[in-house]
């Protein structure tokens, strides 16, 4: 059980309820996840979060799978199984094989290795990579 109770669309405030039918309409969905329904507890970080979320996760210079299998990257580093779940689905709808996940997390795995180890022996950075 979570720290915070959801927030259902049945007994959420009439702003609540805008970035809920926003979410669903914006998403092609019927639904609400649990996420959002947590945020919903406080409408102000909703509708905040929500508006950054759709604006960032649009199609852009990179394309939508690209972003969620960034997302996913970045989920696992931070160790978010919620997040997991969540954009490993949206990245499965969008076209990400099984195939494309192992390597992902092969990606990413071989990234966290290597970047504490880099750390570790504090590795000073090449003037080549440097950018002004």
């Amino acid at each position: 059980m979570g720290a915070h109770q959801l927030v259902e669309y049945a007994t959420a405030s009439p702003e609540v309820r805008a970035v809920y039918d926003d979410i669903m309409a914006t998403r092609k969905t019927d639904w609400i996840n649990n996420f959002w329904k947590a945020l919903a507890s406080d409408p102000v970080t909703l509708r905040r979060t929500w508006e950054s979320s759709k604006q960032i996760m649009a199609p852009g210079v990179l394309d939508p799978l690209l972003k969620e299998l960034l997302y996913i990257a970045v989920s696992v580093t931070n160790q978010c199984p919620y997040c997991i779940a969540s954009h490993t689905a949206s990245a499965r709808k969008k076209g990400m094989t099984d195939a494309m996940f192992h390597e992902l997390m092969a990606v990413v795995g071989m990234a966290n290795e290597t970047n504490r180890l880099a750390s570790g022996y504090q590795v000073e950075i090449d003037e080549q990579f440097k950018t002004s």
